[in-house]
């Protein structure tokens, strides 16, 4: 296994976690501000780099029946403007319901989102290990 990086994209902020060495544990990495879409890209892949990632896991918020819709084709936009950028391998991931679990017991705060790709990130590794 290999380090993994997970990004849960939003209109403001965007969330990293990354794994672990053996892939079997997320944890918050870093919050930062959205800018632009080749802007975000080209952070995202940058720190991946610096963690030596051999994927990126970007989140996609899907809808109640789990369709692709508005947010989530932010979230694809976002997904190929890295493929275009890295030969890091790209991947997608139902991000539904990370924040509602990264917020549990917690009040709101600057590191919500990174905790948001930590819970996609660790639902991302445990299905993979199913």
């Amino acid at each position: 296994m290999s380090v993994i990086l997970a990004v849960d994209p939003g209109d403001v902020r965007i969330g990293l976690a990354v794994s672990d060495p053996t892939g079997l544990i997320a944890r918050p990495l870093q919050v930062f501000g959205h800018t632009a879409r080749a802007e975000d890209a080209a952070h995202i892949v940058q720190v991946a780099e610096e963690h030596q990632a051999v994927a990126i896991v970007i989140g996609l918020a899907l809808d109640a029946e789990g369709n692709v819709g508005y947010q989530a084709r932010k979230g694809l936009r976002l997904a190929a403007a890295i493929e275009a950028v890295t030969t890091i391998t790209v991947l997608t991931y139902d991000e539904s319901g990370t924040t509602l679990a990264a917020l549990k017991g917690r009040k709101k705060d600057s590191a919500l989102d990174a905790r948001a790709a930590a819970h996609l990130l660790q639902e991302y590794l445990n299905a993979r290990e199913t």
